[in-house]
């Protein structure tokens, strides 16, 4: 038999947080080889568990989920949904706005799936979470990444990112708070973004999966919030606020211009209606997690075990020599920077794969979220601190290792 090719359609499209070196780090733990994962932002394995009142409503819905919901979501869900708009200053937002799915990643596939044509082009981070430069590619448009610049605490280039828009540009994507490097953008930048948008007529579309994780104080505005005269698609879910990533209950709203979207929104109507709905017991946890107590608020201040693990880790890190970080102010991760005189690498996934195999230490290279350098590499500072100052104490190790022989 001839082999069977994938599509050519999956040509270029990646996703490194799962990728080929995690493959390598599975084999070593089938082979009885103890792994510690720095790698995905997965919380439950680390003993971060969905709120008690959630589970306990989807364990009681349980009976009343064996059908279909609407294919846009149940209306209590929604109604909720809409509710957290309100509170998030976004104005005008009905019921008949919001899309469920299975978690706001297959949501960031249909909206890129309902709007590009092969030659579109969108305006992607980088680094991004690296889902948006596939979904892009997958649905046969062509990312354009802008820099977010790390000498700025990570802020959009908002002079690179005009720069970047063509003829053929049809949306900007923000991911605020961002991940992998934990900066949350200002009100005056998101204007700036939106002003760019408006000149252009650019859809925007919002990430903010981590908006309630958020340290120091900091607060967090939803761009949408900031005009209605641009189309705005925000996603968010239960995966990271709620630490129900299994759940897989995540949502999309359309806001601003709806008006001038209305062909967009009929072929959004169409996705949503060819997978039926997303599953039913995880919808019935949205209502109670957004209208309950925020557990999460708890996990974050001062004394709390996120914002005390993000010290630790950011302390650590940054005690390595050659190694320098901007302190992630939301989110689970730190996207520390290596020295290129220090630590020369041509192959960053190749010299993350000798980490696993010398120190048994699973990270994500930093050309893993679109980044066009080999000097970064992401890390996850969900295990506890006993864990966490093991893992990075290997680390250092590697890396002094790794400095001795390439070093300058």
């Amino acid at each position: 038999m001839k082999p069977v090719l994938k599509s050519a359609k999956l040509a270029n499209v990646c996703y490194d947080i799962r990728g080929p070196v995690m493959a390598r780090s599975k084999q070593m733990e089938e082979e009885g080889q103890r792994i510690i994962k720095l790698n995905i932002g997965n919380l439950a394995p680390f003993g971060f568990d969905a709120p008690e009142e959630v589970q306990q409503d989807v364990i009681l819905n349980l009976p009343n989920s064996s059908g279909y919901s609407d294919s846009k979501g149940l209306f209590a869900a929604r109604k909720a949904i809409m509710h957290y708009t309100q509170l998030k200053k976004i104005a005008g937002v009905t019921i008949d706005d919001i899309y469920i799915g299975n978690g706001a990643s297959e949501l960031i596939v249909m909206c890129m799936q309902g709007l590009l044509n092969p030659g579109d082009e969108v305006l992607v981070p980088a680094p991004d979470y690296p889902l948006w430069t596939a979904a892009v590619t997958l649905a046969g448009g062509t990312p354009r990444h802008y820099i977010c610049d790390e000498a700025n605490e990570w802020n959009p280039d908002l002079k690179d990112m005009r720069s970047k828009i063509t003829p053929n540009t049809r949306a900007i994507v923000v991911i605020n708070p961002n991940n992998p490097t934990g900066a949350v953008y200002s009100d005056e930048i998101l204007r700036e973004i939106i002003q760019l948008a408006r000149e252009h007529q650019l859809i925007i579309f919002a990430d903010e999966i981590y908006d309630k994780v958020l340290y120091d104080g900091i607060t967090h505005t939803s761009i949408a919030s900031l005009a209605d005269d641009v189309l705005f698609v925000t996603l968010n879910g239960l995966s990271k606020n709620y630490r129900a990533c299994g759940y897989r209950s995540g949502w999309m709203v359309v806001s601003g211009a709806k008006k001038t979207a209305q062909d967009y929104l009929d072929g959004l109507n169409i996705l949503a209606s060819m997978r039926l709905c997303s599953n039913v017991p995880g919808q019935y946890a949205i209502q109670t997690a957004l209208g309950g107590y925020q557990s999460i608020n708890d996990l974050v201040a001062p004394g709390g075990r996120l914002y005390k693990q993000r010290e630790l880790a950011y302390k650590l890190l940054t005690a390595i020599p050659g190694v320098t970080c901007v302190k992630p102010k939301a989110a689970l991760y730190l996207f520390p920077k290596l020295d290129p005189k220090m630590y020369p690498i041509e192959d960053d996934q190749k010299f993350i794969l000798e980490l696993l195999e010398q120190e048994k230490v699973l990270i994500v290279q930093g050309s893993g979220f679109n980044w066009p350098h080999t000097d970064h590499f992401r890390v996850v500072f969900l295990p506890n601190s006993d864990d966490l100052t093991e893992a990075i104490g290997r680390i250092a190790r590697f890396l002094e290792s790794y400095r001795k022989r390439h070093g300058t």
